[in-house]
């Protein structure tokens, strides 16, 4: 397995949503994200998930709610991965992937894209 810390992998999920076009970052609202090292252990390779109520589906009764939260993993990334290059790509992949399902884009949409 790839070996790197978990600050390096926080560095790598930072500067993956500083690539969001700041266009689209504007329009993020009540999210946060979070990286820890293993996903629940249902779905043991699970990169990344996202937990909440998409912009699409809120309406006027959204408010007062908890933060919606992306979550990235950063073992399945790592064992997944061969170098340093893929675990920043992947990475990437999957913070975009998780960050269209706050926007409201569902999985089959996001394969379409390249971000399955």
């Amino acid at each position: 397995m790839l070996e790197m810390t978990r600050e390096e992998f926080e560095e790598l999920v930072a500067e993956a949503l500083d690539r969001i076009p700041p266009d689209l970052t504007r329009l993020m609202d009540n999210v946060a994200v979070f990286v820890e090292d293993e996903p629940p252990a249902e779905d043991p390779e699970l990169l990344g998930l996202y937990e909440g109520t998409p912009l699409t589906d809120r309406g006027e009764w959204y408010a007062g709610v908890l933060p919606d939260r992306i979550t990235i993993y950063r073992g399945p990334t790592l064992r997944m991965c061969e170098t340093r290059e893929d675990v920043v790509a992947e990475t990437e992949v999957t913070v975009v992937h998780e960050v269209a399902h706050h926007f409201g884009i569902d999985d089959a949409r996001l394969h379409a894209l390249g971000y399955g």
